[in-house]
């Protein structure tokens, strides 16, 4: 089994996420404080009757601290797939994800046969400069064995305040002895979006939505503009495939990058004075040129309302598979030195009031990439895995009105993407379409026509 991690970034966890530094609380009513004091309370009297048995009667002396960490994200759990409780350390990896920067190497690494191997060093970073090649095999850490380590604490080792040194011991193919290699950790920025030239036509790669998200898309445009000529851009493929989301701002900001009007998304919590709706501001980053988005079971969330404004304003033709389904926003709560709440606190709507919970968006053209046959033979009868799969999930809203049995929520779809954009078919559709190789009838004839604003 290969087990892939990245000094750039670990990975985020599925949802269209709101940072907050502080809560608002909504005061019961003197009934409802008296209701909820009677039932309550006397639940919570039997928590701590378990609680104090577990203590001293369980077969071996329990960790208290974790007793209650496991108390609270089992009554989060409980609620619904994405909200949880976040230890110190998880709150503070995720606030890394999501800040996109840190104090790093700059290698994105493997764990292959229980050893770290590097995948590539990421240009301009301590890791490129100090000569550090894609396959070299990491055996040290200062001058310790990391044999044994799992993958996450490796990367954990090897990360670190900007400034500090530390030594690597490199095996490398085709040197006699293992070597060892200083480095001085830097502020690394996660590169979340990737971009290259297709001929005439720019390719962009959105991995997640961090902090750096959109600021990259620009930058990205920019590039292939200059690279391509601005003139002679066909139009532009925006890959969202395997992205599992983010924030929910930069979420608004990609989509807001191709639009020069109208509602990107809304969200509506339990307190219907609470919904926010979020519009589209003047400046198309693209002018107008056609926009193909390419999304598969692996995109989620952020991803999602993306594919979902852009669909709805008939400003993309979406291509690929249906999306994973994730339609409910979670707001992270910090709770001091206890670490945060990771809470659903909100649905999120296309700019038409569809809800994607549990259903997911359906592509204009469905494009089906194949598993290769080795793949598919690993897979067996294993079905594609979607929101509607999970435990516990919201279900979505046509479900709670009682308008669709819950038997016919949509389940996931395929999420394979080839590591060859030569066998990428949905890639090279669009592409084809963009160059006038493919009729499209759902293609956009007019970039401004779609929901009034």
């Amino acid at each position: 089994m290969i087990r892939k991690a990245s000094l750039l970034l670990a990975g985020v966890a599925l949802g269209a996420i709101v940072a907050v530094t502080a809560t608002q609380t909504r005061f019961l009513s003197g009934s409802e404080a008296v209701a909820a004091s009677a039932d309550t309370y006397r639940e919570l009297n039997l928590f701590g009757d378990v609680f104090e048995r577990v203590r001293s009667d369980y077969v071996e002396v329990p960790d208290e601290n974790a007793l209650i960490e496991s108390a609270i994200n089992g009554m989060l759990t409980g609620l619904d797939p994405h909200s949880s409780y976040l230890s110190p350390k998880s709150f503070k990896d995720m606030q890394v994800q999501t800040s996109g920067k840190f104090g790093g190497l700059g290698i994105e690494v493997t764990m292959e046969e229980g050893v770290i191997k590097v995948v590539s060093p990421i240009d301009d970073t301590p890791a490129a400069r100090a000569g550090v090649l894609a396959g070299d095999l990491i055996t040290g850490l200062d001058g310790e064995l990391i044999e044994g380590l799992s993958l996450n604490e490796a990367v954990e080792k090897m990360r670190g305040p900007i400034n500090t040194p530390i030594v690597l011991t490199i095996v490398r193919e085709g040197v006699e002895k293992p070597f060892d290699v200083e480095l001085v950790r830097e502020e690394i920025t996660i590169q979340s979006v990737r971009s290259r030239q297709e001929g005439d036509v720019g390719y962009i790669r959105i991995s997640s939505f961090n902090e750096q998200t959109f600021d990259g898309l620009k930058a990205a445009i920019d590039k292939l503009n200059d690279d391509i000529g601005e003139e002679k851009v066909k139009g532009w493929v925006i890959d969202l495939r395997n992205d599992p989301g983010g924030l929910l701002d930069q979420a608004i900001a990609v989509s807001d990058a191709f639009l020069d009007r109208g509602e990107i998304v809304s969200t509506r919590s339990r307190h219907a004075e609470e919904t926010q709706r979020y519009n589209a501001h003047s400046g198309d980053l693209t002018d107008g040129k056609p926009v193909i988005i390419l999304i598969n079971g692996g995109s989620a969330s952020a991803s999602e309302i993306v594919a979902g404004a852009l669909q709805d304003h008939r400003r993309a033709t979406i291509i690929g598979t249906r999306s994973f389904g994730k339609g409910s926003v979670q707001t992270i709560i910090p709770l001091g030195a206890n670490g945060a709440l990771r809470l659903t606190t909100a649905r999120y709507f296309t700019p038409s009031g569809r809800s994607i919970q549990a259903k997911g968006i359906d592509p204009d053209i469905e494009v089906i990439q194949e598993l290769p046959p080795e793949l598919a033979e690993q897979m067996g009868a294993t079905a594609p895995r979607g929101e509607a799969d999970l435990k516990g999930h919201l279900e979505g809203e046509d479900v709670e009105a009682g308008a669709v049995d819950p038997e016919e929520e949509e389940s996931g779809s395929l999420a394979y993407v080839p590591p060859d954009p030569k066998d990428d078919k949905q890639l090279n559709y669009a592409l084809d379409l963009l160059r006038g190789l493919q009729v499209n009838s759902a293609f956009p004839p007019d970039p401004a026509a779609g929901i009034p604003n």
